[in-house]
């Protein structure tokens, strides 16, 4: 098995609801380490601050991954955040360097009723 996707795999199972550890993530993720949050503009930049920004939230989401695809070093995890109450999913597209994380960039969508007119074609 693809070493990277085993990483991902014992970061974040798909089998569990978990909340995120930012100690165990720190340890996996490159000095230089990227996260860029598109809708929000923000981009946090080296592993130390991407800690320092978990230990600090106030209320961190439960996370339930539903996907993890991808190999080498390119994946994309796939996700149900719950915000108490708020739910977002996500689409996380992670990029490793040297078997580390090196960038991630967060997609973030709330559910949404489908139109009438597509029901038809829907399970």
């Amino acid at each position: 098995m693809d070493r990277n996707r085993e990483l991902l795999e014992r970061l974040w199972p798909t089998d569990d609801q978990l909340a995120l550890s930012a100690e165990a993530e720190h340890e996996l993720r490159a000095e230089d380490y990227v996260l860029e949050m598109p809708q929000s503009g923000e981009r946090i930049v080296g592993r130390d601050r991407m800690r320092a920004m978990q230990q600090e939230y106030p209320a961190p989401p439960s996370i339930q991954i539903l996907r993890i695809t991808g190999a080498g070093d390119h994946f994309v995890v796939l996700g149900r955040s719950d915000y108490s109450g708020d739910i977002y999913y996500v689409a996380n597209i992670v990029e490793f360097k040297d078997g580390r994380i090196a960038r991630e960039t967060r997609i973030y969508g709330s559910p949404f009723d489908p139109p009438e007119w597509r029901a038809k074609y829907a399970e």
